[in-house]
């Protein structure tokens, strides 16, 4: 078991350090968390500063930041722990509980921030040492069935915990169109730095833009010219006579067109006598 432990860890690729950690007492075969020093170009922004930062690879999608907070706090005070699906991704927070929730199903990266550099080297370290046991009686981290049972639990929903989400954010649009309303009305009759006055029509619909309005009279004319043309043909048969006096027509034509052509060769014709 020792050696299979070292050919796992032994395994990294170039640059990473491979640290094999376990998510209970119970399991044989260790997970491999890759690590190394978080590089970033200069003038980068501050959010995982260098050689304070540890980058983590192949890290599970049921392992949290406090999980991973918990296995490098051996190593020094962690600031903070930021897991992201692909390196380079900013993480959005979480406006809403019950929406736009995104599902992990895959292996994340993590990017782990000490308080000291010290830290880091001192997280690479961490592979001398055996299998590293992430998941405590006291912090455990929930696998298998307790985690499809947790998962469950999660996904029914709080009516009214939704209530109260679906109306604060309701609130908040009403406060946000009254103060666009009202700087519109403010600033209407008012000439902007070129002197333009913006003008708007006001009809039945007032605050309707032009625009709109042009589309909906279009859309109404197309209405009541497709009504007019469903009425003019409403039954079968009166399609089938449509068409058949269509085409006598078109053969009237074609016969009227024969005989105009045969007349005019019959004129070009050449009579010496």
């Amino acid at each position: 078991m020792a050696a299979a432990e070292e050919r796992v860890v032994g395994a990294a690729p170039a640059g990473y350090t491979a640290l094999a950690v376990k998510f209970g007492e119970r399991q044989r075969s260790p997970h491999c968390l890759l690590v190394k020093e978080h590089q970033v170009r200069e003038g980068a922004g501050t959010t995982h500063p260098p050689r304070r930062t540890l980058f983590v690879l192949n890290v599970p999608p049921y392992c949290s930041p406090d999980s991973l907070s918990r296995l490098f706090a051996r190593c020094g005070c962690v600031q903070s722990v930021d897991i992201c699906e692909k390196p380079g991704e900013k993480k959005e927070k979480l406006k809403s509980k019950f929406f736009n929730c995104k599902t992990v199903t895959g292996f994340q990266v993590a990017y782990v921030v000490f308080r000291k550099p010290a830290g880091v080297q001192a997280a690479k370290a961490l592979s001398r040492e055996g299998p590293l046991l992430i998941s405590t009686e006291s912090h455990p981290v929930k696998t298998g069935i307790s985690k499809w049972i947790a998962s469950y639990a999660a996904s029914v929903v709080d009516r009214e915990e939704l209530k109260a989400e679906v109306d604060a954010y309701m609130q908040d649009y009403d406060k946000k169109i009254a103060e666009e309303e009202a700087k519109a009305a403010k600033e209407e009759g008012v000439p902007d730095e070129e002197g333009w006055v913006k003008v708007t029509r006001k009809g039945r619909k007032p605050g309707l833009p032009r625009t709109e309005a042009a589309n909906l009279r279009v859309l109404e004319r197309e209405k009541r010219k497709r009504a007019r043309k469903e009425l003019l043909n409403f039954y079968a048969w009166q399609h089938r006579e449509t068409k058949r006096e269509h085409i006598a027509q078109l053969r009237k034509k074609f016969e009227e067109d024969k005989q105009r052509i045969a007349l005019m060769r019959a004129q070009r014709k050449f009579r010496p006598y």
